[in-house]
């Protein structure tokens, strides 16, 4: 390049101008808004097998009690709202590619070209780990709860639980969890940015652990011991494999620092 010749901002492995806070601000509240978009229509679309959805996740209560199972309620709308609850996680899990998707658009003007190219591995990954992450809330966590608290003292109490809190409890459960297994991704390409180190995780593993600890407290919220241990048996299992792909993202961050940059 000549002295006479100004940058090429065009290229995208040249920093071009800086957008301030407020333009950062702006541009997540379009991306935000667009997946809240994509959310709604396919909660909408979801209206049409919501109602045997909802029967699907009344299996693990059925089965955890000899005689069957159903739900009460307590309020007057408390049953459309358990439906319209149902609709929705239906609605995140369809919207999850869309959703995925603006995060990227998001974060993409940021990196180079070379890095752009990750969406390839962003994407798939992020809905395999919210695959898994569901996977295991459903068939290791809900059963394993469920039918602790369906049995525990039955001869002082009696289990009817309502709509609200037993469908509250399971959404919550698998969505939370399958957003929980998100973090092995989200780290790596932090690392990949430089804004966190492998190093640093090792060292502040104690306060990951606390931070586990509440977020497992958050999604189960009682005082249940073993449903807050399987909880936090996979994070805590993610966290560690975070490590090992923190380090790989932030060799790849120093050795991409260390190549001149053409121009």
């Amino acid at each position: 390049m000549t002295a006479k010749e100004g940058p090429n901002l065009s290229s995208p492995d040249v920093e071009g101008p800086v957008m301030s806070i407020l333009g950062h601000l702006n541009e997540l509240r379009v991306h935000v808004m667009r997946a809240g978009i994509a959310v709604l229509i396919t909660t909408a679309a979801s209206f049409v097998f919501a109602e045997r959805l909802l029967a699907f996740l009344l299996q693990p209560y059925a089965q955890s009690r000899p005689d069957g199972a159903t739900l009460q309620t307590l309020r007057p709308t408390e049953g459309i709202e358990t439906y319209f609850r149902v609709a929705l996680l239906a609605g995140i899990i369809m919207a999850m590619p869309i959703i995925l998707l603006e995060l990227w658009r998001f974060i993409q003007p940021g990196l180079s070209k070379r890095e752009r190219r990750y969406i390839y591995i962003f994407i798939p990954a992020g809905l395999l780990l919210f695959g898994l992450g569901i996977a295991f809330a459903w068939f290791v966590l809900a059963p394993a709860a469920i039918y602790f608290l369906a049995n525990f003292m039955t001869d002082v109490f009696a289990t009817e639980w309502t709509g609200d809190e037993y469908i509250g409890f399971i959404t919550r459960l698998l969505l939370w969890i399958g957003l929980g297994f998100q973090m092995p991704i989200i780290i790596y390409f932090v690392a990949r940015l430089g804004v966190v180190t492998s190093q640093t995780l090792r060292e502040q593993w104690r306060i990951a652990v606390v931070g586990i600890a509440i977020l497992a407290a958050i999604i189960t919220p009682s005082i249940d011991p073993v449903t807050m241990l399987l909880t936090m048996a996979p994070l805590l299992a993610l966290y560690v494999i975070s490590i090992g792909l923190a380090a790989i993202g932030q060799r790849q961050f120093e050795r991409a620092a260390q190549e001149p940059i053409v121009v």
